[in-house]
């Protein structure tokens, strides 16, 4: 269950997600396709409602679209089974929520490294790499401390270097400036935009955050569980022109 280096980060083909049935049947996709290359940052933008969560739970393996498929660098999701599509979303898959899913009474460098010990790792052989990106995320020598002490920000920034310590194909972030107030927020997608740069990851962020337009590559808009847009984000409109 690698990821293919020369893969996409992502394709999503002609995904339909129905919720319900018959005539109180709720379509939330429709026929979406999405092509995503490594290496580029995404915002997917919609009112609520308008299928940007489950479009992040198809693209994450978390829920297997009725019709179309869905491929994450290289890899088919809907051919693996429940316990293979764990592993490949632990292994090649980050993710980011709005409200940091930590748990409060382990160490953040427990936190951090987590997907990795349920991967069957120990922390003394992952520790340099979970003391590397705090170090990177602006959170040297918090490894120690427990993840309840921590400030909004510095949450959320825990939460990232988890998602990273894998070294994903994609990291999927689902309104993670929604908890922060506007400061903390942008450098939050600042960090994002460097660490696209940085690494070759992807990532493809669910957002009303208007201020994240400014920092993507590309702005993707839903309605309805439908591509309504696609085109530049302003960093790829500006450095075109």
């Amino acid at each position: 269950m690698s990821a293919d280096p020369r893969a996409p980060a992502v394709v999503a083909e002609d995904v339909c997600v129905t919720y319900g049935a018959g005539d109180s049947g709720v379509r939330a996709l429709r026929a979406l396709s999405l092509v995503v290359p490594r290496a580029q940052f995404v915002v997917v933008r919609g009112r609520s409602g308008s299928g940007k969560t489950t479009l992040l739970h198809v693209v994450a393996g978390l829920r297997r679209p009725d019709t179309g498929r869905v491929a994450v660098g290289g890899t088919e999701l809907s051919r693996l089974s429940e316990g293979e599509s764990a592993r490949f979303r632990r292994r090649h898959i980050g993710l980011v929520y709005q409200f940091f899913n930590l748990v409060p009474t382990l160490s953040v460098e427990h936190n951090v490294a987590l997907p990795l010990l349920l991967d069957g790792w120990t922390i003394p052989r992952v520790r340099g790499r979970v003391e590397a990106l705090l170090a990177r995320l602006g959170l040297p020598g918090h490894g120690a401390r427990a993840a309840g002490e921590l400030s909004g920000g510095q949450m959320q920034r825990v939460a990232i270097a988890r998602a990273l310590v894998a070294e994903p194909v994609l990291v999927l972030a689902d309104e993670p400036t929604g908890s922060l107030d506007s400061e903390t927020g942008r450098s939050v997608l600042a960090l994002f935009r460097e660490l696209c740069d940085e690494r070759g990851t992807a990532f493809v962020m669910m957002t009303h955050d208007l201020d994240a337009a400014a920092f993507a590559d590309r702005v993707v808009e839903l309605r309805d569980g439908a591509l309504e847009r696609d085109g530049a984000g302003a960093r790829a409109a500006t450095a075109a022109s």
